[in-house]
This record gives C-alpha cells, structure tokens and sequence, in this order.
C-alpha cells in the first residue's frame, strides 16, 4: 500500500478572508497524479496556490508527507516546501540556454551537469541544451519547463494548466509524455485542467470542483461510472438527463421504454427520477420502433456523434459508426443499452445516503 503523500483537510482558502473554496477534504499517495478539475471559477488555481504556499489558509489544514505546510495563521515558504511548480506560461529564463534553465534551481549541486543532462534525456531534449527558449516550439519549452521543476527532486510537482498555450494534437500527445515521465520517475504531482481528456489521460485520482466545494474525489473510471452528485455526471463526459419512474430497484420506466442496469436503488417505488444517457447508451438500431429525429451531427472520423430529438422534445446525443451517414432532419431508429443507469432523485428529492450494498452495488437512499 502506497504511503500517504498530501492531505488536505477542512480545507478554506482564497483572498483578503474571502473564502473561494470551502469544505475541502482530499488525500494523495506518493507516486500519485491527481488532478483538479472544473470551470473557471471553481476554485481549482486557487487550492493549487495554497498547496504551493502563495496563498493563506483561512480554516483546515494542509500536510506534505505528514509535516503541516498550512493552517490558519501559519503558512511554511514556498521555497522551504520541496514543492516544483509548472506554470501556465513556461516561466522560463529568456536569457540563459536550455540546459541552464533546467539546472538553475540545482546551481550549487555538486552532480549539476549529470543531473542536467540525465534530465534533457528524459524529456527528449538532449541535443538542445544550448539553445535558447525562444528558438524551441511551444511543447519543447513545456518540457523545459518541466525539466526545471523536477531538477531539485521535489516530493511534489504542481502543474497549473500546463498545456493550455498548446493546439490540441500536441496537447494530447504531451500530457500522455508528461504522465510517463512522471511515472518513470515515481514523481507524485496534482494537475489544474478544465479539460476532461487531459486529466484522464494524465490522473491517477481526479477531484471535480464546483463553485468553490469539491463534488467528488475519484478515480477516472469512477467517476464516469459512478457519479456521486448530478454535477459530475453532466460534466463528466457528454450526457442529457430524461425523466423517468422507478418500477424496482434496478428498472426505471421512461418516454424511451422501460430501461434496466447493474444498480439497485432503494428510493420507494413509483418515485420520480432523472436517469442519465450518454451517447455511448443511445445505440444505432435501424429496425427498432423507436424513433428520433436528427437535430445536428459532428464528423469524428471513425465514429458520428448525433444530436436527436425525441417525439416529445426530448433532446439525446448518440454515437453511430461512421458508415451510418445520415442527414439533419431524417428519422432514425434507436434503443438503449445503459446497462451501468445512473440514475437521480428528480428535482425536489434530495439525496441523503449513498453506500455499498451486501451485492457489490451502490445503493442510494433519499429523502423528499
């Protein structure tokens, strides 16, 4: 079992006593990624910030490999942290070469060009030590960056939306570089992103963020699967809610038919529900009565994502093999296969008690 690494509990922070995240409870073992992730706004940079040290706790407490680093009224420097920092825009020393950037928090190191070159190697730059940042694509200079920051060995790297300056194919291609490195080098590291993709790609644990509050602290599969609130089950992932009625604990009775999974939930029979579908559960079924009309359509080469409409208005979206060429406006047959149903308290019911069953299952409980 992995050590503890960081651990963030009751966590308030933000700026001058203005709490902008509030209730904050998250944990990561070493040799983990773990990523925070949300829209703008929600309070992501912001616990970034006061785990690096350049922001003030206001309540809670924050502890790196079991030392307190923050609490109210305290705050260790950031340069007494063993914490790295990625930021946003590089950061990088106009005027020294490649390779002095990457060694200038290691000047007085006794093994400086060892660790240097070893470093360059790592990230794929080891023939560009002597040139300068302004002469390196924009994902050379991200991995400069990241060169730098791991130089001093740092117990924890923070990386605040390190690949947002990049177009997308080169994004994806080095966050999936980044986690390597990382991981060949056991580096536990917490990733900012409000992009889905790049955190999954990169993150061991993934923590999403709304409005200051953290909704839910999982691992990736998780939470596309088993989404604890209705927030993350609409952020993560594509996905429209429809109304249904549940007849047992694993059926729900909707507009679409009556749909069944893997789940059992214990809110009393007949009870109003909003059941999710992504476009991955809305499967192309040319003989099936069941119909929708298409409303717009996305090319995506191997696959075409579909926006539908359903006789009462209904709004899906489906993903049809790319063969299957269809025009707006033209009426399709459909069927559901959500087998893993996620599945609410519609509106009005509030949901109280989530835990694991006797089965395996997750069972949900509400009051109204």
């Amino acid at each position: 079992m992995k050590p503890l690494l960081l651990s963030l509990r009751n966590l308030a922070c933000g700026y001058r006593e203005q709490k902008i995240v509030q209730n904050l409870n998250l944990h990561l073992n070493a040799g983990d990624i773990g990523c925070l992730l949300g829209p703008s706004g929600c309070g992501k940079t912001t616990t970034l910030r006061a785990i690096a040290g350049f922001e003030p706790v206001l309540e809670g407490e924050i502890t790196l490999a079991g030392e307190a680093i923050s609490r109210a009224g305290f705050t260790l420097a950031p340069e007494k942290r063993r914490i790295g920092m990625v930021f946003q825009d590089y950061a990088l020393f106009p005027h020294l070469c490649v390779a002095d950037n990457v060694a200038f928090g290691i000047r007085q190191h006794p093994e400086r060009k060892r660790i240097t070159a070893e470093l360059l190697e790592l990230v794929k730059l080891g023939n560009l030590g002597k040139r300068y940042p302004h002469e390196l694509s924009g994902g050379q200079q991200q991995r400069v960056a990241l060169a730098r920051a791991l130089a001093p060995e740092p117990q924890l790297l923070l990386l605040d939306e390190p690949f947002s300056n990049l177009d997308g194919e080169l994004r994806r291609r080095l966050s999936h570089e980044v986690r390597d490195i990382l991981k060949a080098r056991g580096t536990s590291a917490i990733l900012v992103t409000h992009d889905q993709e790049e955190a999954f790609a990169v993150s061991d644990h993934v923590g999403v963020f709304k409005e200051g509050h953290l909704e839910q602290w999982d691992t990736p599969y998780n939470l596309y699967h088993e989404p604890l609130t209705p927030f993350v089950a609409s952020f993560i992932g594509q996905g429209y809610f429809i109304r249904g009625q549940l007849l047992s604990p694993e059926a729900v009775q909707t507009e679409m038919g009556v749909i069944r999974g893997n789940r059992a939930y214990t809110w009393p029979t007949g009870s109003a529900v909003d059941v999710l579908l992504r476009p991955d559960d809305v499967v192309y079924a040319p003989e099936s009565e069941l119909q929708a009309l298409i409303v717009g359509k996305t090319f995506l080469g191997a696959a075409t994502l579909y926006r539908l409409q359903l006789p009462t208005g209904t709004l899906l979206e489906s993903i049809f093999p790319s063969h299957a060429d269809h025009l707006p406006g033209a009426q399709v047959g459909i069927r559901i296969a959500a087998d893993h149903l996620v599945v609410f308290p519609a509106q009005g019911s509030v949901a109280t008690h989530i835990n694991l069953g006797d089965s395996g299952v997750r069972r949900y409980t509400t009051t109204t």
